[in-house]
């Protein structure tokens, strides 16, 4: 996943107001698609965990920065092709450092908040299709994702809840 999947840590100008930090800018966004064509906000609180989604048909690719709190962000390879495929990587991200995760078409994606409260917002390159959305399951066996021991518990939506393994997915939900 290395050199696909990325998380870049931010240049900040603080001042005794605060700081000033660019977070996306298409003209210099290489290796990152230049344009983005919808932006989403997601609040949440400690213990929720979203997640793993993806779209398929119309991919889309996620740029995503924690502006308030400190998530685990997961991303997984789903790419049947790729050497890496069913392999999980997982960020810490945090308003403290500002990092940025691109995650690109061909990986699921989820978080976890850790914090009383977390904020994401994330850039994407294609529109949402709620005919194209797919889910997987959070805590699949097969791919054993490490999520933190030290929440009580998750706060799970049904979708999510009910959300098939991997070895239940008809191939077409998946990337070649």
């Amino acid at each position: 996943m290395e050199g696909i999947v990325y998380c870049k840590e931010p240049r900040r100008f603080p001042d005794d107001r605060g700081f000033f930090q660019e977070v996306y800018n298409g003209s210099r966004a290489d290796p990152l698609p230049a344009s983005m064509v919808q932006m989403n906000h997601s609040r949440s609180k400690k213990g929720v965990l979203r997640g793993m989604h993806w779209q398929m048909p119309n991919p889309t690719g996620k740029y995503v920065t924690c502006t308030q709190g400190r998530v685990l962000d997961v991303v997984v390879d789903i790419r049947k092709s790729s050497p890496t495929f069913k392999q999980w990587h997982g960020y810490e991200l945090s308003e403290d450092v500002g990092q940025s995760l691109w995650v690109p078409e061909g990986f699921a994606h989820g978080f976890v908040t850790i914090s009383p409260v977390a904020d994401l917002v994330y850039l994407q390159t294609a529109p949402f299709s709620p005919e194209g959305d797919r889910c997987l399951k959070w805590n699949d066996p097969e791919i054993a994702i490490e999520w933190p021991r030290m929440l009580d518990k998750f706060i799970i939506s049904e979708k999510d809840q009910a959300a098939p393994l991997l070895s239940e997915l008809p191939t077409e939900a998946l990337f070649d």
